[in-house]
């Protein structure tokens, strides 16, 4: 708004003198060529003018700084937008050579798992009929021997000897 102002201000101003288009010259009032030496402007008028003329490039200078941020804004919000742009394909990359790892990884593991049942089940059909020849020829089974007391020992269990052992009182009885 106030560029408006002082711009309007300035085109008024420009009318009034120094702009040889828009200035009323005529050779009766005795002005032949247009020299600010010759005006009949007073130095108070030129100062003022000149003030004027100070505000006024003050505001378009500005003006113009703000006008360059608002660029430099605007080429770094493009910048920024690119890059997020080109961060989001990089990050795609790895992320789908994991997806593809870890699926490889998987299949890989089943592909392993497969062939382990399979050499189990082959051996144990190799190794079963061997297995069975080794055990009977090599290892008779044992019979299961029980102890028995021999036939000339007397047998006595513990709680026996227990009630032996009260009946003499001594722990060293002939009996024991």
């Amino acid at each position: 708004m106030e560029l408006k102002k002082t711009i309007s201000d300035a085109e008024g101003a420009l009318r009034s003198y120094g702009a040889v288009s828009n200035t009323a010259w005529s050779p009766e009032q005795g002005h032949s060529d247009v020299s600010m030496a010759e005006s009949t402007i007073s130095p108070d008028e030129i100062e003022v003018e000149m003030a004027r003329i100070q505000r006024l490039r003050e505001v378009l200078v500005r003006r113009e700084s703000e006008l360059r941020f608002m660029v430099d804004d605007i080429q770094l919000c493009k910048d920024i937008m690119a890059l997020k742009q080109e961060l989001r394909q990089i990050v795609a990359v790895p992320v789908q050579k994991r997806d593809f790892l870890v699926e490889d990884a998987e299949v890989e593991r089943l592909r392993e798992r497969e062939e382990d049942k399979e050499m189990a089940e082959f051996l144990r059909l190799k190794l079963t009929p061997l297995e069975n020849k080794l055990n009977v020829t090599q290892y008779p089974p044992k019979p299961q021997r029980r102890l028995e007391p021999p036939p000339n020992k007397p047998f006595i269990t513990k709680s026996g000897g227990a009630i032996i052992r009260d009946c003499c009182g001594t722990t060293q009885c002939a009996v024991m």
